[in-house]
């Protein structure tokens, strides 16, 4: 079973969209045997809140279940599980490597970098616009997909 855990700041936004668009893409592929998918949060703001509004909307607007979720603080013990662990953004890869002991094993990495980009994934808390947000996210899916695959993971 693979382990993939989404990180954000929060783990109300753009980690929950991404467990729930991801969990939905590789239901839909018949491989959910295969994965074991979760997200956290690097900070402790939101623990125990439920996924935003806005992330709820969205994934209601393109049909795509919401995973029942709770928003969680990644730990060393959530990080030795893990196969990936995947942040949106560059601050989040900060903290990741400040939280994880530097990433020892090498299991971080930044979600965009799947699509073959560096961008950060911006976060609609601030900006409002989960569109954008579930279109970056929907692309770092694939891009994931796509490298599991390429790579003989999957």
């Amino acid at each position: 079973m693979i382990k993939i855990l989404f990180i954000c700041h929060g783990n109300i936004c753009r980690s929950t969209l991404a467990q729930s668009v991801f969990t939905y893409m590789v239901h839909e592929r018949g491989l959910s045997d295969v994965f074991c998918i979760d997200s956290m949060a690097t900070s402790t703001e939101e623990i125990g809140n439920p996924p935003h509004r806005g992330t709820v909307r969205k994934l209601r607007e393109v049909g795509i279940p919401l995973v029942p979720h709770w928003a969680k603080q990644i730990t060393w013990r959530d990080y030795e599980k893990a196969d990936y662990v995947i942040g949106m953004d560059e601050w989040n890869m900060k903290n990741l490597r400040r939280m994880l002991r530097g990433d020892p094993d090498h299991k971080i990495y930044k979600f965009l970098s799947f699509s073959g980009s560096g961008r950060d994934i911006a976060d609609p808390w601030y900006t409002g616009d989960f569109d954008a947000t579930y279109e970056d996210v929907l692309d770092g899916c694939n891009g994931f997909l796509d490298y599991l695959q390429k790579n003989g993971i999957i």
